[in-house]
C-alpha cells in the first residue's frame, strides 16, 4: 500500500511541475503511426496454376486470419460463434481445432465485457481479433470502444497502444429487420482515435488484414457486408505482395464523366453500373473505393472531381450526418467551382430497416437506382434513355446467398 501511495504522489508532483503543453501538441497521439515499410511478404502467394482462380470474400477472410494466427503467436480470436461449426460464415471454421481453445474461443453474450477483454489483451502485448456477428450488437460496447480503446493512446501521451481488429457484420435481407441490419460506420468514423474500414472485395481484405495483424498499432473496426461472403472475385496477387499503405482509399476505375465514391457492397454495384452505363450510353465512370471511411484519400477524391466535374456518393447507411455527407463537405469546401452539377448521394431510406420483403426491396439502393441516378447526373435529364436492369437480374446476382443468418 505505501508503494502505491508513493507512486500516486510522484505522478501528482510530475503533473504539477510539468509545463503546459504547446498549442501544436493538440493533435499529438490521436492517431496511431502507420508504418511505411514491410519487411517480409504478407501472405503466401498461390502457385501459378491457382493464382488465376477466383477467390471468395469468405475465403480471403479465413486465409488472412489463419496465416495471421500461424505467423504471430500473440494473435487471438474471440467472439460469439467463432468456434461454432459455421465459423462466422466460414471465416473462422475449425481454427479453434488448429490453434487451440486458448487462442480461438467463444464468448458469452456480453459485448462490453468482450471489448474490455480486448483492451486488456492489447495493453498486455496480444493482438485480439474480436468478432460481432452483427454491427448492431456493437452498440452494447460503445463505452469500451469510444471512451477507452479509442482514447487510451491520447490520454496517456502515446505511452500505450491498443492494437486490435474488431470485425463486425452488416446484415441484410432474409427479414433481418430493424435490429440486425444497421451499417454504423459513420458513428464510429466520427470518433478520433478509431480507424474504420469497409472491405469491398477479397483484394482489399488480402492487402489490409495481414498488415493490421503484423504492423498496425491502433484499433481498427472492419465492417464486412454479409452479401459479399459468397461472392467470388479475381485477385491481383502481385498487388497483394507489394509494400503499401492499405488504410486509405483506392481508385478502381478511371473515367472522365462522373466520379462515384462508394463504400462496401456499393463499390461492387458501382462497377456493375459503370459497365452498363458505358455499354448503353457511353458514360465513362471513375470509381473510388472509399475503403478507409475514417481516413479517406482526400486528394484522390478532389483530383477526380476536378477532372470529371460530377460527384455521386453511394453509401450503405443513412445519408444525414454520415460518410456521404462528409465526402460532400470535403468537395464543397475545397473545390465547389469544380462541380458542373449538384452532388448526388445514395443510401438507405431514412427509417429503421423493415422486415417485410416488399419494403426491404425499396429500402436499400440497388443497381437500377445507381444507374438511374448516374445517368440523370451526367445527362442532366430526368427522362434519359439508359435502360435499367430488371428486378430478376439484380436478385439473381446474389442468388448464392442462402440465409438466414
Amino acid at each position: 500500500m505505501p508503494e502505491i501511495l508513493d507512486e500516486i504522489d510522484e505522478a501528482v508532483a510530475f503533473a504539477e511541475n510539468s509545463p503546459w503543453p504547446d498549442r501544436d501538441e493538440l493533435l499529438t497521439d490521436v492517431d496511431h503511426p502507420d508504418p511505411q515499410k514491410t519487411a517480409t511478404p504478407v501472405l503466401s502467394v498461390p502457385s501459378d496454376e491457382d493464382a488465376s482462380d477466383p477467390v471468395s470474400y469468405r475465403s480471403a477472410l479465413f486465409t488472412t486470419m489463419r496465416e495471421g494466427m500461424k505467423n504471430h503467436q500473440n494473435t487471438i480470436i474471440f467472439g460469439q460463434g467463432v468456434d461454432d461449426y459455421k465459423g462466422i460464415f466460414g471465416t473462422t471454421t475449425d481454427l479453434h481445432k488448429e490453434f487451440g481453445s486458448d487462442r480461438v474461443f467463444d464468448t458469452p453474450l456480453a459485448e462490453e465485457a468482450m471489448a474490455g477483454a480486448a483492451l486488456g489483451a492489447a495493453l498486455n502485448g496480444l493482438y485480439p481479433i474480436q468478432t460481432h456477428i452483427r454491427s448492431d450488437f456493437m452498440l452494447l460496447c460503445t463505452n469500451q470502444i469510444i471512451n477507452l480503446i479509442a482514447k487510451y493512446r491520447y490520454m496517456f501521451g502515446g505511452r500505450f497502444e491498443t492494437p486490435m481488429l474488431i470485425r463486425t457484420v452488416v446484415g441484410r435481407s432474409w427479414g433481418q429487420g430493424a435490429q440486425h441490419s444497421q451499417s454504423l460506420q459513420s458513428l464510429f468514423a466520427h470518433i478520433p482515435g478509431l480507424t474504420v474500414i469497409m472491405p469491398s472485395s477479397p483484394q482489399s481484405i488480402l492487402e489490409t488484414y495481414p498488415y493490421l495483424i503484423r504492423d498496425y498499432k491502433g484499433p481498427v473496426i472492419s465492417f464486412e457486408h454479409r452479401l459479399l461472403y459468397d461472392l467470388e472475385f479475381n485477385v491481383d496477387w502481385v498487388a497483394v505482395q507489394k509494400e503499401k499503405m492499405p488504410l486509405t482509399s483506392r481508385k478502381i476505375r478511371e473515367g472522365r464523366d462522373v466520379t462515384i465514391v462508394a463504400t462496401s457492397i456499393m463499390v461492387l454495384e458501382a462497377e456493375r453500373a459503370a459497365k452498363l452505363l458505358a455499354e448503353e450510353a457511353g458514360i465513362d465512370c471513375e470509381i473510388i473505393d472509399l475503403h478507409c471511411v475514417s481516413h479517406p484519400d482526400r486528394e484522390m477524391i478532389l483530383d477526380s472531381v476536378k477532372k470529371t466535374g460530377r460527384l455521386l456518393v453511394a453509401d450503405t447507411s443513412w445519408l444525414p450526418y454520415g460518410v456521404s455527407a462528409e465526402i460532400c463537405r470535403l468537395v464543397c469546401e475545397r473545390f465547389p467551382q469544380a462541380l458542373k452539377a449538384p452532388v448526388v448521394t445514395m443510401g438507405m431510406a431514412l427509417a429503421p430497416c423493415p422486415t417485410a420483403k416488399s419494403l426491404e426491396d425499396i429500402y436499400y439502393p440497388n443497381l437500377a437506382d445507381l444507374v438511374d441516378a448516374t445517368a440523370k447526373l451526367v445527362t442532366g435529364k430526368e427522362d434519359h434513355a439508359v435502360p435499367l436492369p430488371d428486378e430478376k437480374s439484380m436478385a439473381d446476382f446474389y442468388k448464392r446467398f442462402k440465409g438466414p443468418f
